[in-house]
């Protein structure tokens, strides 16, 4: 159960006669990248855009009646986590704008790590910002372009910006998608008979009976419109820095991302971890969900038998009240529960994704613990997280994460484990050994492939957090 909180989603889609429920089905499949909000804007109905967008799950934000407002053969959606930009209803995307090129609405997964320099230059410039997101800083960009042609102008904003970044655009009569030239969070192309579709999973593509047909590479845009599909370069080549830790745990098991099965990826990093940590143990048991998949490679590895000795209640809901006296210690077990036949008397090997700031994972033994574990032996299917991540994922500063500042050794009896396994950098990138080149890690190793500008440093005066 990882302390890392997801990042965004996002689904985009052209010339289908029901684009507002495609792209709702869509981002039900991404709702496990942004639990906070969600929004769909529609166009192509000569009647300007359609919005609906609101705080809380996608279920939550769209019904019948809603969906059915949003007509339109083009459109885009958004499922958040807010990284960068308070948890408001103006920062909910996509957001949209209407300037001397007409109408354009923008959905982002990423984070721009120089928006707070271009936020502060369009400020003294005389533009008024509405939201603390660094996407709007995008929309000004164009907005404020001297080109005469619209994708010119969109080349002219994203030039600009440097950092992590997935972006749809849609206009009246255009989708684009832009990925950053390192390519740091996946974007993909589908087809859903001759409509295309962008989203940042193929899992979305599933839902819908869609084709996968390839990812957008890094430093690629694509212009999707009534003439079909064309791409265009606007960036300089970069070393592609692909994210890890969406095959670690962000994005879902059953997805396809950066041209790799993510299932197969995961049951790599539980094999190599019970090569590199083994255990002398009766029974591997995982942390839901996010040690599932690892865990089973690390029985199929040791030979020890898996069992679901932990059990997650998936009804928990965004809002739920913990009472502050009357029932203390819940810890995780409104989330978790054990079960004891699984566990009592026996020695346990407990797999789990990561380690953050140990507080769940101590509360995590400690449940197993009480449930009569003879020993636990908590398996990490990475190596230790030691710094921020600055490209999109919310993560604690380098002095909250426990590996920046502790031993494996005072880690181990800090979560009160009877021993403590991480997977190393190069078991890490075994996993992905054809491509290993092209991931970033630096939440592991602390090699970070676009810096931070010095003023940025503190993540952002002007942005109350960082990284959207």
């Amino acid at each position: 159960m990882s302390g890392f909180k997801d990042e965004c989603g996002v689904f985009g889609i052209f010339g289908h006669p029901e684009a507002a429920g495609v792209t709702y089905l869509g981002l039900y499949a991404l709702q496990h990248r942004g639990q906070e909000a969600a929004g769909i804007v529609t166009s192509g109905r000569g009647k300007g855009f359609r919005t609906r967008k609101a705080r809380g799950y996608v279920a939550d934000v769209f019904h019948a009646d809603s969906l059915e407002k949003l007509g339109g053969p083009h459109a885009i959606g958004h499922t958040r986590y807010s990284t960068a930009g308070d948890n408001t209803d103006d920062n909910i995307q996509p957001l949209a704008i209407e300037c001397k090129f007409g109408e354009i609405a923008v959905c982002h997964n990423g984070n721009l790590v120089n928006a707070h320099l271009l936020r502060r230059e369009l400020v003294e410039a005389g533009s008024i910002f509405r939201t603390t997101s660094d996407t709007e800083v995008v929309l000004h960009l164009y907005a404020r372009s001297t080109q005469k042609d619209r994708i010119d102008a969109v080349f002219d904003a994203v030039r600009r910006i440097e950092g992590a970044f997935s972006l749809l655009f849609l206009t009246e009569d255009a989708l684009y998608g832009v990925r950053d030239p390192r390519g740091f969070r996946p974007l993909i192309v589908g087809k859903l008979g001759e409509n295309y579709v962008l989203c940042s999973e193929s899992c979305a593509l599933d839902l819908i009976d869609a084709e996968y047909v390839r990812e957008v590479e890094p430093g690629e845009m694509v212009v999707i419109d009534k003439d079909g599909l064309r791409t265009m370069r606007p960036f300089t080549e970069a070393a592609p820095s692909q994210c890890i830790f969406e095959h670690v745990y962000f994005a879902r098991p059953d997805s396809r991302v950066f041209g790799r099965d993510v299932h197969q990826t995961r049951l790599a990093l539980g094999r190599q971890l019970a090569r590199e940590a083994p255990a002398d143990a009766d029974v591997v048991v995982p942390v839901p969900d996010s040690g599932t998949v690892a865990a089973v490679g690390y029985s199929q590895e040791s030979g020890l038998p898996i069992e679901f000795g932990l059990i997650r209640n998936h009804y928990v809901g965004r809002t739920f009240i913990e009472p502050r006296q009357s029932i203390r210690h819940f810890g995780v077990k409104v989330k978790l529960n054990p079960v004891r036949s699984v566990i009592e008397g026996r020695r346990i090997v407990l797999i789990d994704d990561s380690i953050v700031r140990g507080t769940t994972s101590r509360k995590i033994v400690g449940m197993v613990r009480h449930a009569g574990a003879k020993e636990i032996h908590l398996r990490i299917s990475s190596p230790p997280t030691t710094g921020p991540c600055h490209y999109g994922i919310d993560t604690p500063k380098r002095e909250e994460l426990i590996a920046a500042t502790h031993s494996i050794a005072e880690i181990t009896r800090f979560i009160g484990a009877d021993s403590l396994g991480y997977l190393s950098q190069e078991g890490l990138l075994s996993a992905v050994a054809e491509d290993r080149d092209r991931y970033c890690s630096a939440c592991f190793s602390g090699n970070y492939p676009v810096p931070l500008p010095e003023e940025g440093r503190d993540q952002l005066k002007l942005f109350e957090k960082v990284r959207e």
